[in-house]
């Protein structure tokens, strides 16, 4: 093991990665591919993949290798597996050999038929309603000693911290484009409003009721109706006072 622990990654290099990253899915595909590289030898190869599962969505976020695409899909088509089972409970699960292994014998078969004989889940520990796991497939069964399977989990635990930074910087991301939609929504209605009580010589209120009738009627979002309005009588759309 000391060669391999050699090519590892320290908590800076994670972290600069997560900087240098443009997304989730580009750090974790760096993560991956520098993982199946420390942990694969002469006798061995190994891939990893990262499926991250939240609410509403579960996703395969990243992969080393082509290869793992079919067999994640396969994991989300019999709707379990060693991966999608170490995230959701939270525990590491590993399969010594694909073609006996009891668990998820449909999913064993295929994958032992695209050359894949052991693999290895390892949960991620995450936060707000977040889980993912690590999924480390080799080309031989068997292939996940002890101390290889030490050395996935301080991975797996170095890299779960930079994660956790990577989600609440997203859900941040997430809350301002919010914010700033409904921002430009109200601007672009309060805009509507004002025009239809000009042509109209009406009340606020009765130019929303016109409004709304005409959405209704139209079958379009009340804010889709407002913005076409407002390019029609200004040339272009709303702004809101604050852009450039």
């Amino acid at each position: 093991m000391t060669d391999r622990e050699a090519d590892d990654l320290s908590d800076e290099q994670i972290q600069q990665l997560l900087l240098d990253s443009e997304n989730i899915s580009e750090f974790l595909n760096v993560f991956t591919v520098n993982l199946a590289r420390t942990i694969s030898d002469n006798r061995n190869e190994v891939y990893c993949s990262v499926t991250l599962l939240r609410p509403k969505r579960t996703t395969p976020m990243a992969s080393s290798h082509e290869l793992l695409e079919d067999l994640d899909e396969l994991q989300f088509h019999h709707g379990d597996g060693p991966c999608l089972t170490a995230a959701r409970d939270k525990q590491v699960v590993y399969v010594p050999d694909t073609r006996s292994d009891t668990r998820w014998p449909e999913y064993g078969k295929a994958a032992a038929e695209m050359g894949t004989y052991s693999i290895l889940g390892v949960p991620m520990e995450l936060e707000s309603g977040a889980a993912a796991g690590l999924d480390v497939y080799a080309t031989r069964p068997r292939a996940f000693d002890v101390p290889a399977v030490e050395l996935i989990e301080q991975e797996v635990a170095a890299v779960s911290s930079a994660l956790r930074l990577a989600l609440r910087l997203e859900s941040q991301r997430d809350v301002e484009k919010d914010l700033t939609a409904a921002i430009n929504s109200r601007t672009v209605i309060n805009l509507a409003v004002g025009i239809v009580m000009g042509q109209n010589r009406c009340s606020q209120g009765e130019a929303v009721d016109i409004l709304t009738a005409a959405s209704n009627h139209r079958n379009i979002k009340l804010r889709d109706l407002a913005a076409e309005l407002v390019a029609k009588m200004g040339g272009g759309p709303g702004r809101t006072h604050f852009e450039r």
